[in-house]
């Protein structure tokens, strides 16, 4: 976390229980951190990419909303990081919450009859998700939210390796480098965190443009904005597959991964 010594800029004073390692205000007087707030680009504009060519294909409305759900985290992490007030914070962190829900859902019924809706699990985790929100709102305590969030994660996890191990072995290319991804963000999360004090002083040293490189959170941002997209690809894959469509990754303009779909059906 951050020191406190910080300039103030056209947001005031952080009110927000968390100031990550960028120094405040120091690109911009309007952006409190600017490179934690740029980095959630890469989790704002595939995902809408990837809700819109979801809705074009005809897809189920599940996957849109996954998309739509991870834009929603970028847009809340922009806001946040941008203002570090405590409203943004929220924003930011519930949709978190919010999101992985519809992840679990689609991953967990991805073997179900084609737009059939299990009433159930959409209630299980609907009640988790007024609980999560209610002890945090009640109970500041970051740390809560940390572990809410990582026991979603935990149960994607789990989920996806048995069925790249069990079920569709020919996916574990996506699925493992979606893990690894979002693993590597999640260390650099964690190194951002305990050693902030030595970035800082190693940014001092160093040319803005190289210090920008050192900004491990925004680094997170990135990696797990990746590693996020990946899997909502991966589970996407794995739905068209047992609904026997033909689904292949393709690289937009050579670079990004996107998932086409073909009309017809395999027989």
């Amino acid at each position: 976390m951050a020191p406190a010594a910080d300039r103030l800029g056209y947001w005031g004073r952080p009110t927000s229980t968390l100031d990550w390692c960028e120094e405040n205000y120091v690109v911009s007087f309007y952006i409190a951190e600017f490179w934690n707030t740029v980095s959630n680009l890469i989790m704002i504009l595939p995902p809408i990419y990837g809700a819109l060519q979801t809705f074009k294909s005809g897809l189920e409305v599940r996957y849109m909303w996954s998309f739509l759900g991870l834009a929603a985290v970028g847009i809340g992490s922009w806001c946040f990081h941008m203002t570090l007030q405590y409203e943004m914070q929220l924003l930011d962190e519930l949709p978190m919450i919010y999101s992985c829900c519809v992840f679990v859902y689609c991953l967990y019924e991805c073997f179900k009859q084609e737009n059939a809706i299990n009433y159930f699990p959409i209630a299980l985790l609907l009640f988790f998700s007024i609980i999560v929100s209610v002890v945090y709102l009640l109970w500041k305590e970051p740390v809560f939210h940390q572990v809410m969030y990582g026991v979603l994660v935990g149960c994607l996890v789990i989920r996806s390796v048995f069925i790249v191990t069990w079920v569709y072995p020919w996916l574990r290319a996506l699925c493992y480098t979606s893990l690894s991804i979002f693993l590597l963000g999640f260390i650099l999360w964690n190194i951002d965190n305990i050693f902030c004090d030595s970035l800082r002083a190693t940014r001092q040293r160093l040319p803005p443009v190289i210090g920008a490189v050192t900004q491990l959170h925004a680094w997170w941002h990135i990696l797990t904005g990746l590693g996020s997209y990946l899997h909502i690809l991966l589970s996407l894959q794995i739905r068209s597959t047992y609904l026997k469509y033909r689904p292949k990754v393709k690289f937009l303009c050579g670079v990004w991964p996107v998932l086409h779909i073909e009309s017809q059906k395999t027989s």
